[in-house]
């Protein structure tokens, strides 16, 4: 999916396609954050302003690339995970018997259509973290661009928790949903007071 262009990407994104969707825009958004912070690093490393940090510098950069890799992922992963959900909607309902298949497949199908979004939500508290990090000890220069990512980190968390809540409201299994639901608010509460912290810290370095 990443291989296509942009426009393409954004093109199938506007389509009645039932995929790419949502989750996977997220997924996008949160990857495109998190690069930002591994901007700033490769800004602020080598600087003798900064050598007091080079080393957690490099660690940083080092957390940042592979995340970027794990939310690129997740783009495809939204997509593969979406499908199954997908082929249940367009699965025959008019007698008790069709009904009843239909039911039990989407059960079945509505754990993986959330998980990859609950998955997401956590890969953005992770990002958020290290762009707050970022924020702290990073190029003057670029801190605005840690910023930056950590909105766009923060709009990929709270879409991905929308993606969680629309399947898992559908969920019989009550211990299940709760459980699911929970770590998704869990997420959600710690990126958003994370991503607060990182834009007030930037926006007073910024005005003073």
């Amino acid at each position: 999916m990443l291989n296509k262009t942009c426009d393409l990407f954004i093109s199938e994104l506007g389509s009645n396609a039932p995929v790419p969707g949502g989750g996977s825009a997220a997924a996008l958004v949160g990857a495109v954050g998190i690069a930002l912070g591994t901007m700033v690093g490769e800004l602020t490393t080598g600087k003798k302003t900064y050598a007091e940090y080079e080393e957690e510098i490099q660690q940083l950069i080092g957390r940042s690339r592979v995340l970027t890799e794990k939310m690129k992922a997740a783009v495809k992963k939204d997509i593969e995970s979406f499908e199954p959900l997908s082929d249940v909607y367009r699965m025959p309902n008019t007698t008790a018997e069709e009904k009843a298949v239909r039911h039990e497949a989407m059960q079945k199908a509505l754990l993986p259509a959330a998980e990859a979004p609950l998955e997401l939500t956590e890969l953005c508290v992770e990002a958020l973290e290290i762009l707050d990090r970022y924020s702290e000890i990073g190029s003057r220069l670029a801190v605005s661009d840690a910023a930056t990512g950590s909105v766009m980190c923060l709009a990929a968390l709270k879409s991905a928790r929308l993606n969680v809540i629309v399947n898992t409201k559908m969920m019989e299994d009550d211990e299940l949903r709760n459980r699911l639901d929970a770590r998704a608010d869990e997420a959600m509460a710690r990126g958003s007071e994370i991503s607060r912290v990182t834009y007030e810290r930037v926006e007073n370095k910024l005005i003073g």
